[in-house]
């Protein structure tokens, strides 16, 4: 017998929930009483598609449905492939009524998302996420954009989904690269707010590794949870969600210094949660046992802990100084004070910054 699990993001009326569980894919039951009107656009690409989109559609029978295929890849999530999605919605005559259903990764999530928040000034959009990323951190929180070639999702709007449906059926087909990507972000979890599920982590790593179908949905679900949490108390990033960007300013310099989709986001952001730790540790604010317990577990999920060699710390300061999280011409940094106790920073002195950056990547 399956086991579903439903969690609530608290958004008042903008309040939806989010389904993790086996099979859930074809149910009605779970989608259609969040599409509103009678027209369906269903946004996927070319690997997810062929697995997934049949067993999809018997939960959208009776609505207007459509479909538009995207390439997959990180290097295609910019504004010449999202005009695809508006072509194939002005081409349908889709109105304002209609619903935009993401079936994919986190890059077709992102990229349907930001597609309904401007299509016609914004309309409904659902996410039905695929990978172990998708459905642990970018379908939920209503994040939603494109990469620049100078930036990563430095184009995009807060939209949130009517409704989030995380088919854990779906990682039997994921990558082993792609799972650990997912891992990465699951660990995040627990280093920055939640020790407790990083020592679970510690315990249970080989388990989920041999995805464990049981242990997969319990790590979705409380990752799904810390995230739901942060979210309701700061939407729009004015403060405590910044936490949620724990390695990402690190990893964000990562996949736009050695372009898009040479490492996959997860990867990055594991290498960039081991130099956030290390920065930690240089300050004084993390003992180098933590240090290192950060880092066995990363590498345990197959995760890089090191930044690639061809970017050297000019560089890295220079992808760094064009990041969202530049407020002010100060750097912020996700820094740690321990594992479960992340902060938000800009008051750390640069030359430690230097120090770390030299100490993985040399002069």
């Amino acid at each position: 017998m399956t086991t579903r699990r439903t969690l609530e993001v608290d958004l008042g009326e903008r309040s939806y929930p989010i389904h993790i569980g086996e099979g859930l894919l074809g149910d009605a039951s779970l989608l259609a009483p969040h599409v509103r009107g009678r027209q369906v656009m269903v946004v996927s690409n070319e690997t997810v598609a062929p697995l997934y989109l049949e067993r999809l559609l018997p939960a959208l029978e009776g609505f207007e449905v459509a479909q538009v295929i995207l390439p997959d890849g990180e290097e295609y999530k910019n504004l010449q492939v999202l005009d695809q999605i508006y072509t194939a919605l002005l081409e349908r005559r889709f109105d304002r009524s209609c619903t935009l259903v993401a079936l994919g990764g986190g890059v077709v999530g992102d990229m349907t998302g930001f597609a309904a928040a401007s299509y016609q000034r914004g309309v409904d959009f659902i996410q039905v996420p695929t990978t172990l990323l998708s459905q642990v951190d970018s379908s939920v929180g209503g994040k939603t954009g494109v990469n620049h070639p100078l930036g990563k999702n430095m184009i995009g709007a807060f939209h949130q989904p009517r409704v989030v449906i995380a088919d854990t059926d779906t990682l039997d087909t994921l990558p082993d690269r792609e799972l650990s990507a997912g891992m990465a972000e699951v660990i995040k979890y627990g280093l920055i707010n939640d020790a407790d599920f990083f020592v679970w982590l510690e315990q249970r790593m080989d388990v989920l590794m041999r995805r464990d179908k049981a242990a997969l949905a319990e790590a979705i679900e409380r990752s799904c949870a810390d995230k739901a949490a942060i979210v309701a108390a700061d939407e729009r990033e004015a403060g405590r969600r910044a936490l949620l960007n724990l390695g990402h300013t690190f990893g964000h310099a990562i996949e736009t210094g050695l372009g898009y989709g040479e490492w996959l986001h997860g990867e990055a952001v594991g290498a960039g949660m081991v130099m956030a730790a290390e920065m930690s540790r240089r300050l004084g604010w993390m003992s180098d046992a933590e240090r290192q317990r950060v880092e066995v577990l990363l590498r345990r999920a197959g995760l890089p802990t090191t930044p690639p060699s061809e970017l050297s710390p000019a560089r890295f300061r220079e992808l760094m100084s064009v990041d969202k999280k530049v407020l002010g011409g100060k750097l912020r940094l996700v820094l740690l004070k321990g594992i479960g106790q992340a902060v938000i920073s800009d008051d750390f002195p640069l030359e430690v910054l230097d120090a770390t950056l030299q100490g993985f990547t040399g002069d």
